[in-house]
Order: structure tokens, then C-alpha cells, then sequence
């Protein structure tokens, strides 16, 4: 499992336990927008008073690499599997730079890194 890197732009919502609002910046730089609960990026306690914006992850699977007419190295990855998430309307797949990606994932359950 790899993750994506975001940020954490807004807190919305105090149901527990907690939601925040999130950004993607992909490698066009277009700006996909996530809406979910906390712990689904973060193993940090988020609230409505807390400091905005933060760092954050998506965990997602490469679909493919390759390298652009810069010499770029990009990805296709897709935020459906590991834990379903979509952007706001819908999207799971996204065309990132491959420094934005990281094969270690936050366990959602302590925030601590695997991998």
C-alpha cells in the first residue's frame, strides 16, 4: 500500500470523530477536493480550533509510472482500494508526481507508519 500526500485545509463537521476537508494537488496542478473523517488522514487529533493547513495522506495503489518529456517520473494512482476513498465528486484516480507518493501507510487505527 503506498500513500499520497494532501493537505488538510478545513475542519467540517464535530460528528465524531471529526471531519476535515483536504486537498490533492496533482502533477497539472488541479486541485481535487476530499471530504472524510480524520483518522482517514491523519493520526493527528483535529478539531474546529486546530491550526489549518496540515499535513495529511491518502492511502492509494500506482497503477502505472511513467516518465514525462521533462524527465519526469509520474503515476496514475487510485484512492479506491486500499479504503474507498473518492474526491468530492467521485474520482479515485489521479495522475500525481512520484515524489508525492510514499510506499508506507499510517495504520488509521494508531496513526503510527508500517512499512
Amino acid at each position: 500500500m503506498h500513500t499520497v500526500r494532501i493537505q488538510i485545509v478545513r475542519f467540517t463537521d464535530a460528528h465524531f470523530p471529526g471531519w476535515v476537508e483536504c486537498v490533492l494537488r496533482d502533477a497539472t496542478d488541479h486541485e481535487w477536493t476530499f471530504v472524510d473523517k480524520v483518522p482517514t488522514f491523519t493520526g493527528v487529533s483535529l478539531n474546529a480550533d486546530s491550526t489549518y493547513p496540515q499535513p495529511g495522506v491518502v492511502a492509494c495503489e500506482i497503477v502505472r509510472t511513467w516518465t514525462d518529456e521533462r524527465g519526469r517520473t509520474r503515476c496514475l494512482i487510485d484512492t479506491e482500494r486500499p479504503w474507498g476513498i473518492s474526491a468530492s465528486r467521485g474520482e479515485t484516480q489521479f495522475e500525481v508526481f512520484i515524489e508525492q507518493v510514499t510506499p508506507h501507510t499510517r495504520s488509521p487505527e494508531t496513526g503510527t507508519q508500517e512499512g
